[in-house]
């Protein structure tokens, strides 16, 4: 007998009550960002008073009418925060009770004020100093403004000689999750799978582990490199058990790279897209996540679940790594699919009403008690 939205969520609330996340042990890497959260100003009344841009639409709009002239944005910074794929997946995998490791560009040779939270949940390894974001937040979506000089250092080279080939097969040997994160920003992510393919992969002693990689946002690379890193994932499952997380869009920029044709009515065939995807990349798990759910698809089955989505979240940044913790801690838990997904679309849901990390006792009182989606 198939289970209700909610009667899931409920058990998979009593599921991660009981669970005991501090047995299993991860790695992440390998970016790093301090992120500023913004405001955009449409109108100021005061010092402390003012009405902000809503949409991108209307953003978009206002820059327009300055195309000729000039114009003289405001921006509020709400609040500064711990930034970067990997940084954010992992300080939300270490607030459910998961031990990490974190290798990264957090500050060098002293980690940054704002990853301190982090340091004092995970292992730090540091890599470099640390990018920065400047995330401007609408009711619609919204805009990342990168500046990305340091995470250009991050390397193969760069990892021998902060971290070690010998430590790094020692950290993997006894880790159940590996996490690459944002490829698109590290340019030699190629080079650094290719290198754990040769050189550590090999190395580690029997037993499955799981890969979880988030490509994020492909877009401006190049389809020969999209291609070649969906290659060298495809190289690695003879060693791995390979997860790759997908939004809405990129799970399009992908399907596109690997000639598969979308689906009609693309938010209600997630599952489709998933399969097709996992098949053409001989991968272990394929999962999309647009705002409003989740699909996702293993050889032996898909699966969708309708998340908690809301109007208008307290904070939108981070919202897709707290899917991929959620997600993937489902997976390491031995939850199954459908279950998996709930636990992604929870973790992210909490987040945005939140706009802190939930840990595992307040997950899955969230959990038990799943709001119904806005829309």
């Amino acid at each position: 007998m198939s289970m209700n939205r909610q009667e899931l969520a409920q058990r998979v609330g009593a599921k991660l009550k009981a669970a005991k996340p501090e047995s299993v042990r991860g790695v992440v890497g390998f970016d790093g960002f301090v992120d500023e959260i913004i405001a955009v100003v449409d109108k100021r009344y005061s010092t402390i008073n003012y009405d902000r841009i809503a949409t991108i639409t209307d953003f978009a709009a206002r820059a327009a009418q300055a195309a000729g002239k000039s114009a003289n944005l405001e921006l509020v910074v709400k609040k500064q925060k711990l930034g970067g794929n990997g940084p954010i997946m992992a300080n939300a995998l270490a607030a459910i009770g998961f031990r990490l490791t974190y290798i990264g560009n957090l500050g060098y040779p002293q980690v940054h004020p704002v990853f301190q939270e982090l340091a004092g949940r995970v292992e730090v390894l540091s890599l470099g100093e640390p990018c920065h974001t400047d995330a401007l937040e609408f009711d619609d979506g919204k805009l990342m403004l990168g500046k990305l000089g340091p995470i250009g250092e991050i390397s193969w080279e760069l990892l021998l000689e902060r971290v070690g080939q010998n430590r790094l097969v020692k950290l993997l040997s006894e880790a159940q999750l590996l996490g690459m994160v944002n490829w698109t920003m590290i340019p030699s992510m190629n080079d650094i799978w290719e290198q754990m393919i040769r050189y550590i992969f090999p190395n580690l002693p029997a037993g499955r582990r799981s890969l979880f990689v988030d490509l994020a946002d492909p877009e401006k690379r190049t389809r020969e490199d999209v291609a070649a890193g969906l290659k060298l994932l495809s190289a690695m499952v003879k060693h791995l058990d390979v997860i790759l997380g997908l939004n809405l869009k990129e799970a399009q920029q992908v399907a596109e790279v690997l000639h598969i044709r979308l689906p009609a009515d693309l938010e209600q065939n997630l599952g489709q897209l998933a399969s097709d995807i996992r098949k053409a990349l001989g991968v272990h798990t394929v999962v999309i996540h647009p705002r409003s759910g989740a699909a996702a698809a293993t050889e032996q089955q898909d699966a969708s679940f309708s998340g908690p989505f809301i109007q208008q979240p307290l904070i939108s940044t981070g919202a897709g790594d707290h899917f991929n913790a959620g997600f993937t801690a489902g997976r390491l838990l031995g939850f199954d699919l459908d279950e998996s997904l709930c636990l992604g679309t929870a973790t992210s849901g909490y987040y945005v009403r939140h706009a802190k990390s939930p840990m595992q006792a307040d997950l899955a009182d969230f959990c038990r008690n799943l709001p119904e989606p806005e829309f």
